[in-house]
């Protein structure tokens, strides 16, 4: 069955106003695409579109479901402490967390009003110093992301886009360029956190990076430097992958490694019903050497992250923003004074207001656009620095805890997700505030 009826007509298009003269208007033969084109067009039974604006439908239509669910209750990503009920009272305070990935950027929720960011090392440039995080690069975005997912305070958003972890200080290591990073380079960067481990007072490490190949811990060189981390006290948190049921794709190192903590995804649908809780398409095992892998999920998606500065990215979300929030009266204008940006939005100007206000919503969604400054992301490579916050959280209430005592602390007291495989789940859904308590508990 045909998605439109086709009908040759010189005529104007009703949705936009336009003249088509050499164009076929297209009237949606598809319901859905009719109700959105009737709740635009009330007086009209049977309006014909230009393709423009039938593009225009379908894109609003593919956002309204897969949007739904987020925006059902929430009209905004909700904050990480609140969807995971963390302890108001710890917040990393005294505790550092190393990071290893592609690159990082000095973002403002980690260096105001205090600059937290204790050292920074880059494996291909060992004299390269702190400064060089103040200039963005194109391998910068993702370490960004998982260091303030973690350890933000959310200074651009008045503190409300905070990491669980806000109080707490980093140790940034870029072992990449761009795309995959290989073993070698995040076994150099691990071994150099061991050896500066006592100087910057490292406690907790984050690695939300994906190794070479399937193989045995006894015989990989990676998951054998792991187990030396944990070994001096270093408690060490591994994004699983993101490969789902995917045949192929199994754990690999360095979270196959037992001495691990492997972190899979959850999606509780931006909500705070435990009842909404599902699964991430996070890759789980059992490894080659037979481990259950993961041990734990967090979300892995709907998660609020920083948009990296001064780039075309963080142009278009500070446009889409600031139009969304405008009147209706600026919005042309807004347009007009924007040029170069968004070359939708420049052919769309002289649309009538409410087509610019579908365009502007589309284009949120299309950017996982929350504000100026935030996007919501997905993946483990964020579930894992959640784990990572709540662990610097339970050292902070006892500076005492082994990392595996701390292992089985997390895995203690997390919360089973009902009807899911054990496989997928591991233990289930980290409990920051039962862990930290039980933490607590057992201070003497």
């Amino acid at each position: 069955m045909p998605v439109i009826k086709e009908e040759s007509l010189a005529s104007s298009c009703h949705f936009c106003g336009r003249q088509r003269d050499s164009q076929k208007l297209a009237i949606p033969a598809n319901a859905e695409l009719k109700g959105l084109l009737k709740a635009n067009i009330p007086r009209k039974e049977s309006a014909a579109i230009c393709a423009e604006c039938l593009e225009l439908l379908k894109r609003a239509k593919a956002q309204i479901e897969s949007h739904s669910t987020i925006f059902d209750q929430n009209d905004h990503v909700l904050p990480t402490p609140l969807r995971m009920n963390a302890h108001e009272a710890f917040t990393g305070r005294g505790v550092t967390i190393a990071f290893l990935d592609s690159g990082f950027y000095a973002h403002e929720d980690l260096t105001k009003p205090v600059d937290r960011i204790v050292a920074y090392h880059n494996i291909f440039a060992p004299d390269e110093n702190v400064n060089a995080l103040e200039t963005s690069d194109v391998a910068s975005w993702h370490g960004m992301m998982t260091s303030v997912v973690a350890a933000g305070n959310g200074h651009l958003s008045e503190d409300f886009y905070r990491g669980i972890a806000s109080d707490a200080q980093g140790v940034l290591g870029k072992v990449g360029r761009t795309g995959r990073n290989p073993e070698k380079n995040i076994q150099q960067g691990l071994e150099w956190i061991i050896e500066h481990a006592d100087e910057f007072g490292i406690r907790v490490v984050n690695i939300s990076a994906g190794g070479d190949f399937e193989q045995t811990y006894l015989e990989n060189s990676l998951c054998q430097t792991m187990d030396r981390a944990v070994r001096v006290g270093l408690i060490v948190v591994c994004a699983v992958g993101n490969a789902g049921m995917a045949p192929g794709h199994p754990v690999l190192p360095p979270a196959s490694s037992p001495a691990a903590i492997s972190v899979g995804g959850l999606d509780d649908q931006n909500s705070l019903d435990r009842a909404k809780r599902g699964m991430y398409r996070s890759s789980y095992g059992p490894t080659i050497d037979g481990l259950q892998k993961p041990e734990l999920i967090a979300p892995g998606i709907w998660v609020a992250a920083p948009i990296l500065p001064s780039t075309p990215t963080a142009v278009q979300a500070q446009l889409y923003s600031t139009l969304d929030a405008a009147a209706d009266d600026q919005l042309h204008a807004i347009i007009q004074c924007s040029p170069g940006i968004d070359k939708d939005l420049e052919g769309a100007r002289d649309l009538p207001v409410p087509l610019l206000r579908q365009l502007i919503t589309i284009k949120l969604r299309e950017g996982n656009v929350i504000n100026g400054n935030y996007k919501y992301v997905d993946g483990t490579s964020f579930a894992s620095p959640i784990v990572a916050s709540i662990v610097a959280c339970m050292l902070e209430a006892n500076p005492k805890l082994t990392p595996q005592q701390v292992k089985r602390i997390l895995i203690d007291t997390a919360e089973r997700v009902p009807g899911v495989e054990i496989e997928r789940q591991g233990w289930g859904v980290v409990a920051p505030r039962k862990a930290v308590e039980v933490a607590l508990s057992m201070r003497t």
